[in-house]
């Protein structure tokens, strides 16, 4: 597997330089957005934080982010600007972030996901995780619940 969806597309680390952007593609994606505050958080202070962009002829284009916790890494947040979805960028980060999580020793990875969201629940089913849980009312904006999802030996991914 590659961690390139497409030509063209960079992964970078995401700095406090690619805030502005990537605070639209939040607007654009959730419907409760986190504020600059926790992003200048993560970036700057949160150890356990990856975040990383990826860049379209410098400009960027989608975001996603994880935290380390001892072996395991949890997804925290992947978004795509609207123009760029459908692209292949999505699964990029997603590989981009297992390859980083694989790198600083995480065996297993997980995330949660609206039960809504059929587009991300096809890609990480795509990309080996499996559902294996409800958190009930998870989502704030609705009430939605969140479906866990987990990938174990992440390491396997880039093997193949």
């Amino acid at each position: 597997m590659t961690s390139r969806p497409l030509p063209g597309v960079r992964f970078d680390n995401l700095t406090l330089q690619h805030l502005d952007q990537v605070l639209v593609i939040e607007e654009y994606s959730f419907p409760t957005p986190w504020p600059r505050q926790t992003f200048e958080f993560e970036i700057l202070y949160n150890e356990l934080a990856e975040y990383v962009v990826a860049v379209v002829n410098h400009k960027v284009v989608g975001y996603g982010g994880m935290w380390m916790v001892l072996d395991d890494a949890h997804i925290t947040n992947v978004a795509v600007h609207p123009i760029y979805r459908d692209r292949g960028i999505g699964r990029g980060l997603m590989l981009e972030l297992m390859r980083r999580a694989v790198l600083r020793g995480a065996k297993r990875m997980t995330l949660e996901v609206r039960p809504s969201n059929q587009p991300a629940r096809h890609l990480y089913k795509d990309l080996g995780f499996e559902e294996r849980g409800i958190r009930p009312k998870y989502y704030q904006d609705n009430n939605e619940d969140a479906i866990i999802m987990w990938k174990d030996d992440l390491k396997r991914t880039f093997l193949k």
